[in-house]
């Protein structure tokens, strides 16, 4: 009888240990948010007893979902107590092999200096970078086809730590495919905020990422401080040069409306954008007649969609040639600016460095507050 007592009484202390350890190991409810953002709107980082969550609050414009994320290293994976069911995906840290989708996530893979986790991109062709290049070249990172049909054999094969995607409307079946495979993928939602430096400050989700969230943090304070220098030099300009912007396709003018960054951009470099007052989600759709009215006498005429030359407008439509901008060779646009394949530059490194950007637009609308500066990304058509 008493060997039955000091059992039970055994059992009963083994058994409150072992609960008080599993409770000890589960998530804590509470949660800190250790990031700062200044602009940025579509993502948070929190941090909990050291574990680490990434929600992404909007990965695309009409998103209602939020993703959540758990980073874990290998030692808390091992002995930490969690519901998978409450992750969109479980990331172990540190990553030592990655994937990337857009090449705009490229910039701030070398800016923190983690280019090396990455294995496989689809559309190699449209990279840009020097470094990465040699890279793909070299075939240290593989071609994984077209973003909207990636081919899952491969990536599969190559076993990434984690890919970073980003959506349109949720719906991608690759990457439940990707998912299912037990390979987490986690949406990048930087193309979806409403300014330039919003926009930049998603290195802070890399940052986040990839434990590089003090380098992210100064990265990303260096761009905004070249920034909003750029905008103060910007406003010195005695003259507001009037701008007209995009082209014809088919028989419809898009144009940036007033409220989008591309407009934000013409402000701060003390522009006269001529639809700065309009607003809305996306781009105007207007005839070329109601633009001809309004900017047949604009002085500057900038990214005038995909054409490179100004012999290549003339010929796609001769009607172009009646813009003060046309007559005066006043037309700047950034798609003479490739990689050794082709790629746009400024669609792969504009995100990330709105500063360049900026003093770019100045040095066209106002060359004389900026004589040293030489232009990253746009060129005059010749």
């Amino acid at each position: 009888m008493k060997i039955t007592r000091v059992l039970l009484l055994f059992l009963i202390v083994f058994y409150n240990c072992k609960e008080e350890h599993k409770t000890a190991s589960k998530l804590p409810e509470q949660q800190n948010n250790v990031i700062d953002l200044k602009y940025a709107e579509g993502f948070k980082v929190y941090e909990t007893n050291h574990l680490k969550t990434i929600e992404i609050t909007k990965a695309w414009p009409k998103a209602k979902k939020r993703y959540t994320y758990l980073l874990l290293t290998k030692e808390q994976a091992a002995k930490t107590t969690y519901n998978k069911a409450d992750y969109d995906g479980v990331i172990i840290t540190p990553i030592s092999k990655s994937v990337v989708t857009s090449t705009t996530h490229i910039p701030a893979l070398e800016l923190l200096g983690v280019e090396e986790t990455l294995i496989g991109f689809p559309g190699t062709n449209y990279v840009s970078s020097q470094h990465t290049r040699e890279r793909i070249d070299h075939g240290t990172v593989r071609e994984l086809g077209k973003n909207e049909g990636i081919n899952t054999e491969v990536l599969l094969d190559l076993n990434p730590d984690v890919v970073v995607g980003f959506g349109v409307d949720g719906v991608n079946k690759t990457f439940e495919t990707i998912k299912k495979a037990g390979i987490p993928v986690i949406y990048n939602g930087d193309w979806v905020e409403s300014s330039a430096l919003a926009k930049a400050e998603w290195i802070k989700f890399f940052g986040a990422l990839f434990n590089k969230e003090h380098k992210a943090d100064s990265i990303f304070n260096r761009i905004e401080h070249d920034y909003l220098a750029a905008k103060k030099i910007a406003k010195q300009a005695k003259y507001q040069p009037t701008v007209l912007s995009g082209a014809m396709e088919k028989d419809v003018w898009y144009l940036p409306n007033g409220s989008s960054p591309e407009a934000q951009f013409l402000k701060d470099a003390n522009a006269n954008y001529l639809w700065s007052d309009t607003t809305g989600n996306g781009s105007l759709a207007l005839s070329f007649e109601v633009v001809l009215d309004k900017a047949k006498d604009a002085d500057l005429w900038l990214s005038p969609s995909y054409y490179t030359s100004l012999e290549q407008l003339e010929d796609a439509n001769a009607l172009y040639t009646n813009f003060k901008a046309f007559k005066d060779q006043n037309i700047y646009s950034f798609t003479n600016t490739t990689g050794a394949t082709g790629g746009v530059l400024y669609y792969e490194l504009g995100t990330a460095r709105p500063d360049l950007v900026l003093k770019d637009l100045i040095k066209i609308c106002h060359p004389e507050l900026l004589k040293d500066y030489t232009p990253y990304f746009f060129k005059p058509l010749n």
